[in-house]
């Protein structure tokens, strides 16, 4: 077993947690290889968020939600699933998920791939709660 330490704390993790890009994820070329961890926290929100780790500079992290549970029908690319990269905030009506460029991870073989959807009209910053008045 192997870990790491950033600000989501110390996490131990071994290979077949390791995703590897196919292609990196643009404006982070140089971190191909990432961890797929899911945290065990009590917060309701991290129940249904996983986060990729950078192995490589833990301090880069994606939180990251599986997009099957907000849209049904999402585009499929086959054997890989899709996650939206989560932009996290202190507000709870400013949580959003990128739907536009998604994550395809094939966990049979531990690759992953960003895709961005041109072909859809799916939105970058999708909120993913409103908050009650």
């Amino acid at each position: 077993m192997e870990k790491v330490k950033n600000k989501l704390g110390e996490i131990e993790y071994s290979d077949e947690n390791v995703i590897t890009f196919e292609e990196p994820i643009p404006g982070f070329e140089e971190f191909k290889k990432f961890i797929f961890v899911k945290l065990e926290r009590e917060e309701e929100l991290f129940q249904m968020i996983y986060f990729l780790i950078s192995v490589d500079q833990p301090e880069i992290f994606f939180p990251i939600l599986p997009i099957k549970l907000i849209v049904e029908n999402y585009p499929n690319v086959e054997e890989y699933e899709p996650f939206g990269i989560v932009k996290l905030s202190s507000k709870i009506s400013q949580i959003t998920i990128n739907l536009k460029s998604p994550v395809y991870i094939n966990f049979t073989t531990n690759k992953a791939k960003q895709k961005i959807l041109d072909e859809f009209d799916y939105p970058i910053e999708y909120q993913l709660f409103v908050e009650e008045k």
